[in-house]
This record gives C-alpha cells, sequence and structure tokens, in this order.
C-alpha cells in the first residue's frame, strides 16, 4: 500500500508565511482490543499522533481532557455506544471531526450517525488507502476549519479593537474634509477640552488653537495635504472652553496628520472627499514634566539655587562680558563651618531645613545680577560679574557672614553656624572657569585651617600648600603599594602594678622628600580620598600577626589596640572584614581593642549600632578615643556596646591638682566607673601626671614617661624599665 500523505496543502498566517503543520491527531475508539491495536499500527505507520481508548465511555472522558482532530469511532460497543459517544461531541461541542468506523451496514444506523454529527462512515472491514484518504481528507477539513474561524476571530477581534481605539483613545482622533473641517470626531474631545462632538462637526479644526498657535497652525494644515510627507506632526496650544481663566484654557496637544488618498475611503464623492486623517494627543503633563526636569539640570532641587552647571555656564558668559569691557568679576566659594556636627547630631532632614534657610539669607545679601549656586553639599559659590574693585566682593562677603551669624530657630532648635569664604577676583586670580572656582576653593580652605568663619582673597602664595597637599595624596598612594607605612607601638600600662598591660599601633610615614610626617597632616587626606580604609586594613592585618607573634613567646595576655576611621566603621562589609582578619592571624578576638570617634555616634544610627554589637558579642573590646574633646553624651554610653573611654591627651598634660582639666578628668574617670567601663589616659609624660590619674583609680596609662611609639621589640625591651617606676 502506498502511504497517503497527511497534509498535502499549507496553510498561510496572515503576512504570507507558511503556518507549521503538526502530524494530524487521532483518537481510535473501540470496544475490541485486536481492532483498535491494528488501527493504532496502521496510523502510526503513517504518521500520524495515535491514541486509542476501549468503550465509549473512556472516549468520552478523554475528549474532555484531550482535543482530536479526527476520532475513528465504533457504533456498536457495550455499556456506551458510538451514538451516545456522538451525542456528548455534540452537546460539548467538542470540534473534533468523527469518523464511524462499524460492522453496521443498517441504513437507520448510518443515518443515525451522521445526524447525531459524524464526518463520514467506514464500513468494517475496511480497506486501508480508503481509510488513510479519509482520515486525510479529514484532516484537511479540520484544518481548514480551524484556519477559517482562526481567521474569523481575528477579523472581529480587530474590528472590535478598532471601535475601542477610536472609542476609548487617550488621544482625540479626528478626520477634517478639504476645507480643514471636522468630518468626524470622537468623544475624547469632549473630556479633553470640554466640547460637544456636534458643536464642533463642519467647524474648521483652527476654532479650537490657541490665538498665540493661530498662524502656524493655518501653516500646517494648508501644506498638510499639499506635502509629500506620508505624515506630518507639530505641537499646538489648543483651547478649552469649560476654562475660566486665560492661563489655565491653554492645553498643548501634539497633532500628528496624514492624508487619505481616494484608494482609501469608499465615499469619496467630490463634495465630502475626507482629506485628512489626525490625532490630538495631550502633552500638557509632559511639557510640564520637561520643563522640570530642564530646572532639575540647571538647579539644586532642595534649595532651588542654580546648580553646579548652571554657575559654570553662567561664569563662562560673565567672563567674556568682562574680558570684552575690560572689567573684574569675582567668584566667592562659601563652605559652612560646624554642619557636618550639626546634621551628623540632628539628622539630614534638619540638615536639610538648614541649607534652604542659609540659601535664602544668602540670597538676600547679593544683586539680582549675581548668581548664588549649591555646588554641593554644604558648599556654595557666588558669582559677582562687573565689580569695581576686590573691595566689593570684601564687603559682599562680610554681608553674608554678618547674615548667616544670627541663629537660625529650626524646628525649635536654636542653631548656630559659621561659613568659610575664598574669593578669586578675576583676571588677577584666573582668567577662565577653572582657575577661577579652583582658586577660590583654595583661598576657602586658608580661612578654613586658619580658625574658620572669615574670607580673604586668593593669592599666589596659596598655591603652596594647596601642591603639598596634591602631591601627599599621589605620594600615599605610592607608599600603600610599596607597603612604605610603618607601624609603631605605644605601650599600655597598667597603673596598680605598672606591667604592661598592651599596646596601641600607631601609623608613621617617613616621606622621602617631606621627611617624617605627623599622622595629623596625612591621615585627613587618607580619609578624604578614601585610601584610609586600605591602611586601615594592611595596619589592622600586620599589627595582629605582630602581636600574634609575642602571644606565641610568652606574652599571652598581651592586648593589642587599634584606631579606626569612622570611614571604615561605615562600609557594609567592616564586620565582615574584622572577622576575616582575625580568623586569617589566629588572634583572639578578646585580646582586641579597637577605637573609634564620638562623631560617629552622634547621629544614632541603627547600621552602626548592630555592627558594633556583632563585634562586642564576638568578644572584641570598644573604646572611645579622645573622650571629652567632642560632643559627648552619656545617652550613648548606653545605647552602644563601649567598653572603654581614654582621656584625651589636652586633659592630661594640663594636670595639676586644682586645673580645671583635673576636674573634667576627675569627673571622667567617676563616670567611667560608674558605668563599668575602663579608663585609658593618654598623654602622661610626668610622674605627678601618673599618681594623680592612679589615685583617681585610672585603670591604663599611656605617654612619653613610658616610652614613645616605636617597634615591637624595643618595646618589650624597654618593658622591663617600666617596672622601676612603682
Amino acid at each position: 500500500m502506498s502511504a497517503v500523505p497527511i497534509v498535502d496543502y499549507q496553510l498561510r498566517e496572515p503576512d504570507g508565511t507558511p503556518e507549521e503543520i503538526q502530524p494530524g491527531h487521532v483518537l481510535v475508539v473501540d470496544d475490541d482490543q485486536r481492532l483498535a491495536e491494528s488501527l493504532y499500527s496502521l496510523l502510526s505507520l503513517r504518521g500520524y499522533a495515535v491514541e486509542m481508548v476501549f468503550g465509549g465511555q473512556a472516549a468520552i472522558n478523554r475528549l474532555r481532557t484531550t482535543s482530536y482532530d479526527v476520532v475513528l469511532l465504533d457504533l456498536a460497543m457495550p455499556d456506551v455506544d458510538g451514538h451516545q459517544v456522538l451525542q456528548f461531541m455534540q452537546a460539548a461541542d467538542v470540534k473534533t471531526l468523527a469518523i464511524v468506523v462499524s460492522g453496521e451496514s443498517v441504513v437507520d444506523q448510518v443515518s443515525r450517525a451522521l445526524r447525531h454529527g459524524a464526518h463520514d462512515y467506514i464500513k468494517k472491514p475496511y480497506v486501508a488507502d480508503e481509510l488513510m484518504t479519509t482520515v486525510g481528507n479529514a484532516i484537511r477539513k479540520k484544518r481548514l476549519e480551524d484556519s477559517h474561524a482562526s481567521m474569523q476571530r481575528r477579523l472581529a477581534r480587530s474590528e472590535r479593537l478598532h471601535r475601542f481605539l477610536v472609542n476609548n483613545s487617550p488621544d482625540i482622533i479626528f478626520i477634517l474634509d478639504r476645507q480643514g473641517c471636522f468630518s468626524f470626531i470622537n468623544g475624547k474631545v469632549e473630556s479633553l477640552l470640554g466640547y460637544r462632538r456636534s458643536d464642533l462637526l463642519g467647524q474648521p479644526v483652527t476654532s479650537i488653537v490657541d490665538a498665540e498657535d493661530q498662524e502656524k497652525a493655518r501653516y500646517f494644515f494648508e501644506h498638510a495635504h499639499t506635502s509629500n510627507d506620508s505624515e506630518r506632526a507639530i505641537n499646538m496650544a489648543l483651547i478649552s472652553r469649560s476654562a475660566n481663566t486665560s492661563q489655565s484654557r491653554k492645553r498643548h496637544f501634539e497633532l500628528t496628520m496624514s492624508t487619505i488618498g481616494d484608494d482609501d475611503v469608499l465615499d469619496a464623492d467630490a463634495d465630502h472627499r475626507y482629506e485628512i486623517y489626525g490625532t490630538a494627543r495631550d502633552i500638557s503633563d509632559q511639557i510640564e514634566a520637561e520643563e522640570f526636569i530642564n530646572f532639575q539640570a540647571y538647579h539644586d532641587i532642595l534649595t532651588r539655587l542654580p546648580n553646579r552647571s548652571l554657575f559654570k555656564d553662567r561664569l563662562s558668559v560673565a567672563i567674556t562680558q568682562a574680558h570684552r569691557n575690560q572689567e573684574k568679576l569675582a567668584v566667592m566659594f562659601i563652605d559652612l563651618d560646624r554642619f557636618k556636627v550639626i546634621n551628623d547630631s540632628l539628622g539630614h532632614t534638619m540638615g536639610d531645613r538648614l541649607l534652604q534657610s542659609v540659601s535664602q539669607r544668602l540670597l538676600s545679601c547679593v544683586r539680582k545680577g549675581d548668581t548664588l549656586s549649591r555646588f554641593g553639599g554644604d558648599e556654595f559659590t557666588l558669582l559677582l560679574p562687573d565689580i569695581k574693585s576686590e573691595t566689593t566682593a570684601m564687603q559682599v562677603a562680610e554681608k553674608m557672614l554678618q547674615s548667616i551669624k544670627t541663629p537660625f530657630d529650626i524646628a525649635g532648635h536654636e542653631i548656630y553656624i559659621g561659613a568659610s569664604i575664598g574669593i578669586a577676583v578675576y583676571p588677577d586670580a584666573g582668567d577662565d572657569i577653572e582657575a577661577l572656582i579652583k582658586n577660590a576653593d583654595i583661598a576657602m580652605y586658608r580661612i578654613k585651617s586658619s580658625g574658620k568663619n572669615g574670607s580673604i582673597l586668593f593669592n599666589a602664595e596659596m598655591n603652596g600648600s594647596v601642591t603639598r597637599r596634591h602631591s601627599l595624596e599621589q605620594d600615599l598612594r605610592k607608599a600603600l603599594q610599596n607597603n612604605e607605612l610603618e607601624i609603631c607601638y605605644q605601650p599600655l600600662v597598667d597603673t596598680v602594678n605598672t606591667n604592661l598591660y598592651g599596646v596601641e599601633a600607631l601609623i608613621r610615614w617617613n616621606h622621602p622628600r617631606y621627611g617624617r610626617l605627623s599622622p595629623a597632616e596625612f591621615i585627613p587626606i587618607a580619609e578624604d580620598s578614601r585610601l584610609i580604609v586600605e591602611i586601615d586594613r594592611q595596619t589592622m592585618r600586620e599589627a595582629c600577626l605582630h602581636v600574634r607573634a609575642l602571644h606565641h613567646k610568652g606574652h599571652p595576655d598581651l592586648s593589642l589596640s587599634i584606631n579606626l576611621s569612622p570611614v571604615m566603621v561605615e562600609r557594609e562589609d567592616f564586620v565582615q572584614h574584622i572577622f576575616q582578619t582575625l580568623q586569617a592571624t589566629a588572634f583572639p578576638a578578646q585580646k582586641l581593642q579597637l577605637e573609634i570617634t564620638e562623631g560617629l555616634l552622634l547621629n544614632d544610627r541603627k547600621d552602626i549600632v548592630d555592627k558594633l554589637l556583632e563585634l562586642t558579642r564576638s568578644g572584641i573590646n570598644l573604646a572611645i578615643d579622645d573622650f571629652g574633646t567632642g560632643f559627648s553624651s552619656l545617652s550613648y554610653l548606653h545605647k552602644f556596646p563601649i567598653n572603654t573611654l581614654k582621656i584625651d591627651r589636652s586633659f592630661v598634660q594640663k594636670l595639676h591638682s586644682e586645673s580645671d582639666e583635673a576636674c573634667i578628668v576627675s569627673a571622667i574617670v567617676s563616670m567611667a566607673q560608674g558605668l563599668r567601663m575602663n579608663i585609658v589616659a593618654e598623654g602622661v609624660e610626668h610622674m605627678f601626671q601618673f599618681n594623680y590619674l592612679r589615685s583617681l583609680g585610672c585603670n591604663i596609662v599611656q605617654g612619653y614617661l613610658f616610652g614613645e611609639a616605636t617597634s615591637l621589640d624595643d618595646v618589650v625591651i624597654r618593658y622591663p624599665n617600666v617596672k622601676r617606676l612603682s
């Protein structure tokens, strides 16, 4: 027998591409298992996907859950026969074509099966080729019916979609005749502009265009049907009938129009020919958003002052004018003093409100043609074009300093703040944008380093300190790469028996050009450049290795104290890195003390509290360095897991029995004892200081009396000398 092809044609998608044809899916239903399996084998050999069930009820159950192209159905079956299966298929609207394959030859049985929806009838015993031809024809018919039904559904869906889009479009949709009058307009015009559709039909489209756009509209509509462009678009303001004020009557729309050819419409008679199809999209919100985005691009949102970009643009224009007219101009760099402390202690919301108040006061001190900008953070810049001399700039600076000197009342808080102002005057302090801003910034740093709250004019001598700072930053990067930084150790001595309690690791830098530098000079540079993170990490790892080696050499109780920068503590991986370092160096957590600053605790941040709690739970001790010099508060001593207070050297160095510092030290020691904290006094240089601190009950001391910071080996060698003090 020759094979009968499953499908001898291809259906096509709406775009003309052939539709992928799946093999025919056939269900064989017969109570005679042998005959069912025979049909199954025959159909499978011809490439059909075949399933078989035995009995009418099984067929009904299968047809409830699975779709087939054709079902080959026996009529004479016990319990549920083929007629009942056909009735079920009719009632359930099963789209499968049924071919009856039965030994029944009575006309009534055949007729009854056809009335119940059978597609064709084949008498048993069947001829294989005849059966395959019938199945193939049935599947072709089924595919054609499916394709036709699918096309009808698509057409109906397309028509519904078209009506929905027109009637429910967010845009106004309209058609204009050759005179430019409305021939059709959808209902959206009523909600957007307040016009009834009937009032606009027959009216010229220009009747709803704003007066300012009338000329543009007439030109656009006149050329819309003569242009070779298939589509034209324009932004235009239309008038709303329902508005009460002239300002609110205008709404902005984007009009898109295209010409309609004679072949595009069915009733293109000469008198009522459609000329233009168009849409009008309301873009009022978009226009407003664009204006807001444009404002954001050139203004600071918090203070609504010009931002850095706009300031530079205006400065560029001012420099050009000053050069042309042989005039002077001034650039001021204004940095608020103590703002970070206020921001950290009272919160960022209060800090933002303070910046807004400061900006308003500064604005009140300048002329209309001047430009005050927020440069970033708590920094402002001011452009003074067309000034007669440097004196004018100094007078404005003094006026601003006096203005912000008055305390600010914000949410019940009386806040005092100052400013450091650097001034650069064109052309003496620079003749381009970058030079003027940089030199004003340099002058500002000079006034800040000399005591803050004042103003100063830039001069060439100031460049030297900036050059040194920049040089140190570059050299510090190289020093880290080449491991040039040195760790020194200062002894921590127990005041009870003058035994060596531990050591504090201190970083030192012997610069190849500037010599041995004080940490006070290079640590701030490291913090500003974020190099301090790598410095702290290297210091901790090496110090843990050094002290751990001493533990193994007979000093197992020696503790290690290390200073950490707030920059390091605020990092997300801070705790993880500490634990990794302890694990890598096998250093016991109970012998490690980390020193942090008071400023880190002032803002009461939950993430900082959680980090410190995690460290103390592992056994690490925490100390507050230089206690008493910052904004000390008993409240954070309860909130944070602090073990030790370190009294700043400035109190210790001025100690004598009747000094104020003696009272302060005594108060700090008493407070720490009440809170069951350890006390470490820094800067002990004389025996009377040591004896006084010991009499107060101070636990630990350090200072030149017991040796300056040196190598760990020297500390151990010098340690016997410490014992002779007792």
